[in-house]
């Protein structure tokens, strides 16, 4: 059964889609077998595996609005060598459309239900906003996964972020719970970043992944080729860095395995 993970901060450019498409590849290059689900309407987590944004006759639309079944909305063996739900600006109408439909927070959840087996891990790539299509990642995922800078600002709106978390859990998802706390874009030259991680790691402890996301310029060149990082240039800081992260995600699915 599909361990389901949201990635999400409802501040943008934190590195959330980067984290969904490197994490996901990194993933499947350990042989799991793993889904994306891009419910971003500007589609960032699609392009990012080499999938044409503009040229989708079926994208996460389909499967919310529609019910189209599964199978024919997913795109197999992506550049990243998992499997794609797709993403674009008809997201956008999906969310307008899903004020009409009545149980509209867990259509996400329903869909995803009959395929859990198929897949070791599913990630749900949200977009910046608290939003039906948010809403309706939280009441589908186990756990949230949440990437951020270390900057005071970021710092102050996480704790809003796990206020918001608490509140959906309450209402849609009761055993929704935080994945993890990924510190990315991170300089170790700059004294703040430092005053941040010690902070982070001193209120939330082993919520804090221990791996952290270093600036890498491939990683910010990789979408552009239409592919992570590990598959653009697997040398790299940023490629290792996600690996890293994959193999601590799994280490941290097979304590909780021995747990229950």
């Amino acid at each position: 059964m599909a361990k389901i993970i949201a990635v999400a901060n409802q501040k943008g450019g934190v590195g959330k889609t980067t984290t969904c498409v490197n994490l996901a590849a990194s993933l499947a290059a350990t042989k799991r077998k793993v889904l994306v689900v891009d419910l971003d309407p500007q589609g960032n987590a699609t392009m990012g595996s080499g999938i044409d944004k503009y040229d989708l006759d079926n994208t996460a639309y389909e499967l919310l609005v529609e019910e189209k079944p599964f199978e024919e909305i997913v795109i197999r063996n992506t550049a990243g060598k998992y499997d794609l739900i797709a993403g674009n600006g008809d997201v956008t109408a999906a969310e307008i459309k899903l004020i009409q439909f009545f149980a509209r927070e867990v259509r996400l959840r329903n869909a995803l239900a009959p395929i859990r087996d198929q897949y070791d891990f599913i990630f749900i790539d949200c977009p910046p906003s608290l939003n039906m299509l948010t809403v309706n990642a939280m009441s589908a995922a186990d756990s949230v996964l949440v990437p951020m800078q270390c900057e005071y600002y970021a710092l102050e709106g996480l704790t809003a972020l796990i206020d918001t978390i608490g509140k959906l859990g309450a209402m849609v998802n009761p055993g929704l719970y935080i994945e993890g706390i990924l510190r990315t874009m991170y300089d170790p030259r700059n004294r703040l970043a430092n005053d941040v991680s010690d902070q982070l790691k001193q209120h939330f402890g082993d919520k804090v992944y221990r791996t952290v996301i270093p600036r890498n310029i491939r990683l910010a060149e990789a979408p552009s080729f239409g592919a992570p990082a590990m598959y653009y240039d697997k040398t790299s800081a940023g490629a290792k860095a996600y690996l890293a992260l994959a193999g601590e995600i799994i280490r941290r699915a097979e304590q909780l395995a021995e747990k229950a």
